[in-house]
């Protein structure tokens, strides 16, 4: 299995430490910097269109198997794969994000909680009726 990443994200969080956990949380606004070679990909990605990003979360542990979820010790452990932490075996992230502006290969969206530079893998439109907010 091969993927590369299609572009970057260019966010105000640069440590994990503050990024909220999701995005209703505080997530800031973001903007996606695709790669020139996918400029055509993008053609009718659409001001206030919702889609669903996907990221390769590159500082996440893929190591870590069980988590207290939310960091609440109070909890007991979990398995990562019954839990939204971004440290699992393979650390894609998920994220439904709406669009704000779109400038060439930069796509301004609303509120996501990936850090700076986080690598994009793909994006797919929500279709109609179905939102994973």
């Amino acid at each position: 299995m091969l993927l590369r990443p299609i572009g970057r994200v260019e966010s105000s969080l640069s440590e994990r430490a503050e990024a909220p956990r999701q995005p209703d949380e505080g997530a800031p606004p973001a903007v996606l910097v695709f790669d020139g070679s996918v400029a055509a990909a993008l053609a009718g990605l659409a001001v206030g269109a919702e889609i669903v990003l996907i990221t390769w979360f590159d500082r996440a542990s893929r190591e870590v198997l069980t988590v207290h979820p939310r960091g609440d010790t109070d909890r007991p452990p979990t398995g990562v794969l019954a839990t939204r932490s971004p440290d699992r075996p393979n650390p894609i992230g998920l994220h439904t994000v709406r669009i704000t502006a779109v400038d060439g290969t930069r796509v301004a969206v609303d509120r996501l909680e990936a850090l700076d530079g986080t690598p994009i893998v793909d994006v797919k439109p929500v279709l109609g009726g179905i939102s994973t907010r």
